[in-house]
This record gives structure tokens, C-alpha cells and sequence, in this order.
């Protein structure tokens, strides 16, 4: 049986930064994930996609953020669970939970953080006939290397963040790429908007707006994707590599049999401390919800800084918390009183 102060459901970046922030406060954590690697989506998905909204980074690559947060938290020792899904829960004690995953591993503990991003997730494929016979060969749901696509000619499809994100970053490595768009505007950033038409202006990329892939033709590997825009029809593009850039579809899994509030996939929490309805347990980043919710890492590390003040007095209602400025002592000086 492992012991601790805070279990953390999910070793992404928000349940990383818990670490650092129940460390200052002498709290240990001990962290559970179904992947098999710290870091979670960003490690797993996009470590090589640029991330521009980290304080003090004008841009930092996901997979470095995450090499960045573990060097962080490293002077608090915490432990680990990877590769083990956070199965089900249990009040064992006042103030004590107990905590099985999938394997059979069991931890303890007074408080529960549920880190887990998105939760268990899926890509969202377009509705095409054959599309599962190219995937891996020439399909792909995500970019994990970017260097994979140098010199090829590829079609990003979609008009988020990532679809714009990735468009930018591969400019510079694909030898020539085509972005399509169902519709003539976009969901992503504005700055990433005005760096997409500019791309297209100065003809570095094809921008094709209201259009979608009607179908995607080869053998044994794919070569053409045929698509149809509103104003000119149908054709058929030569391609390398058919990237479709739809999102994920959240799961909750497990969780969703906790005895928890949940709103559409998503747990919701008091914005005083983000605790959940279940006394004990929190939620933070993308997995939880409340008005003006916005699913940004920046906004997870915010939640997580709260959520652990309110953790300590949960735990140690009796004991004064001193917060101090760690500009000021140094994370190793750091004491509460």
C-alpha cells in the first residue's frame, strides 16, 4: 500500500505543477497515469509542437515544457503510477481515501487531484470510406515529429488551433502544404489566423476555405485526397500525407462512476479552491468545468496554485499556513508555519 498526501490523477502539465506547489508547502504527492510516460497529451500527442502562451517563453517545444516542469519538481521526490488507469475509489477513513487502479496498485491518501486532462480520448475522424486502411500509411490523427513530413507534400484539414499551429510550424519542413476549412472563418487564435493568411499571401502554403475531403484514394499507401469546395467542385490532390485535425473526443472513464457533478464529460468545481462535490476531491485543468472555464495549460498551473492552499487547511485544519514569496526565500528555504 503506497501512502502519500495528495494523489494526482494524471502526470500531465497541471498535474506536474500540483507537485511543485503542494511541494512548497511540504505536502507529497504521488501520481497516477494511464500512459506510460510523464507529460501526458504533450508528451504523447505533440511533443514537438510549439506551445506561446508560458509565461517568460516567447515559445517552448510541449515535449521541453515537460522535460522543464519534471526538473522542477524534482526536490520534492514525488512517485509515480504509470501506465495504470485510475480504476475506482474509496473512503476508507476520515479523511482517507483509497485508490485502486486497473493492475491492482492501491494508494492512500487524504486528498484526490484529478488531473486528467481530457480524460480517456479518441481523435475525431472525418466520415470517409477507407480512411482506416491509409492510417500510419499516410493518415495521421496528431504530429509527433515534425520531421517526419520534411520534403512531403501534405493536407492539414480543420480550423482550430492545432490545425493553424501546425500549419505555421511546418511551413518551413513540408515541401508544400494545403490547409482546408469547411468554413471561410476560423476557431483558432487571431495571431495564428493572421500568420495562416499571411503564409497564403506570400504563397508559401494553399488555403482552401469552405471545403472538406470527399475521399482518399492509393494502394497500399495513400497518394490522392479528392476534395469539394463550395465555389469551384470537386479535385484531386496529390499528397504524402493526409493529416485531419478535428480534435479529441473526451472520456471520462472510471471517473464518471466517482459520485462526482459532471457537465458534459467534464467535473465541476467551486472556482473558490476547485473542489468537486465530494469532499476531499479536486479537479483541475481541462477535465473540469465552471463559467467562463478556459482550457488553457496557464489557467490549469492557476488552478492547481489554489487548489493546494485549500488542500493544506483540508488536511491540516489545525495548523497556521504561512505563504511566502518563493522569489523570496527559494524553494529549499521555504517553510510553513
Amino acid at each position: 500500500m503506497i501512502k502519500t498526501d495528495l494523489i494526482i490523477i494524471g502526470a500531465g502539465p497541471c498535474g506536474l505543477f500540483t507537485v511543485f506547489e503542494a511541494g512548497l508547502l511540504k505536502l507529497k504527492c504521488h501520481l497516477v497515469d494511464v500512459l506510460p510516460q510523464a507529460g501526458g497529451q504533450l508528451t504523447e500527442i505533440y511533443p514537438k509542437k510549439p506551445i506561446y502562451d508560458i509565461p517568460g517563453y516567447p515559445s517552448i517545444l510541449a515535449g521541453d515544457l515537460v522535460k522543464n516542469l519534471m526538473e522542477q519538481i524534482k526536490p520534492f521526490e514525488p512517485s509515480f503510477t504509470l501506465g495504470e488507469k485510475a480504476d475506482s475509489i474509496e473512503k476508507t477513513g476520515d479523511k482517507e481515501f483509497t485508490l485502486t487502479t486497473d493492475k491492482g496498485t492501491q494508494i492512500q491518501a487524504p486528498v484526490i487531484v484529478i488531473a486528467g486532462g481530457l480524460g480517456v480520448f479518441t481523435p475525431r475522424k472525418p466520415p470517409l470510406e477507407g480512411l482506416e486502411k491509409f492510417e500510419d500509411h499516410g493518415v495521421d490523427y496528431m504530429v509527433k515529429d515534425p520531421e517526419k513530413y520534411r520534403d512531403k507534400k501534405i493536407i492539414i484539414a480543420g480550423g482550430g488551433d492545432s490545425a493553424l499551429d501546425w500549419t505555421i510550424e511546418l511551413a518551413e519542413i513540408a515541401k508544400h502544404i494545403t490547409l482546408i476549412h469547411r468554413r471561410s472563418t476560423f476557431r483558432g487564435a487571431l495571431d495564428s489566423v493572421d500568420k495562416v493568411m499571411e503564409l497564403a499571401q506570400q504563397g508559401k502554403i494553399d488555403l482552401i476555405t469552405e471545403a472538406q475531403a470527399i475521399g482518399v484514394e492509393g494502394d497500399s499507401t495513400l497518394t490522392h485526397v479528392k476534395i469539394n469546395q463550395n465555389t469551384l467542385g470537386e479535385k484531386s490532390i496529390d499528397v504524402d500525407y493526409f493529416i485531419p485535425l478535428f480534435g479529441l473526443t473526451p472520456k471520462l472513464g472510471p471517473i464518471a462512476d466517482w459520485g462526482l457533478n459532471i457537465d458534459r464529460s467534464a467535473i465541476e468545481v467551486d472556482t473558490l479552491d476547485y473542489s468537486t462535490n465530494v469532499e476531499g476531491i479536486y479537479a483541475i485543468g481541462d477535465i473540469n468545468t465552471y463559467e467562463g472555464k478556459l482550457k488553457l495549460i496557464l489557467c490549469g498551473f492557476h488552478e492547481a496554485t489554489l487548489m493546494v492552499q485549500s488542500a493544506f487547511k483540508y488536511i491540516y485544519p489545525d495548523q497556521k499556513l504561512s505563504f511566502k514569496y518563493t522569489t523570496v526565500t527559494g524553494v529549499e528555504g521555504f517553510t510553513n508555519g
